[in-house]
């Protein structure tokens, strides 16, 4: 019912047929690399860790920029249509 080691060489050959060696390494590396950044995530964050909350001045440094981008959207014209 498992899967027989025959079977299994015979799938890896598939795969590095089908990938070739040189991706196979590249998605190792990367995978590996995603789980070391995700456990260091998870280790360097504070389980009490509160939400930041945003000031006054924050918020009114935010809102010209919202309006400026606004203001700078394309409008559709008669060339356009």
């Amino acid at each position: 019912m498992g899967i027989s080691p025959t079977q299994l060489v015979i799938l890896l050959v598939i795969v590095l047929l089908v990938f070739g060696t040189k991706r196979l390494r590249n998605i190792g590396s990367d995978l590996g690399n995603a789980v070391k950044g995700f456990r260091k995530g998870i280790e360097d964050e504070p389980e009490n860790k509160e939400p930041e909350k945003i000031t006054t001045e924050e918020k009114e440094s935010a809102e010209p920029q919202n309006t400026k981008e606004n203001a700078t959207a394309s409008r559709p014209t008669d060339t356009d249509v």
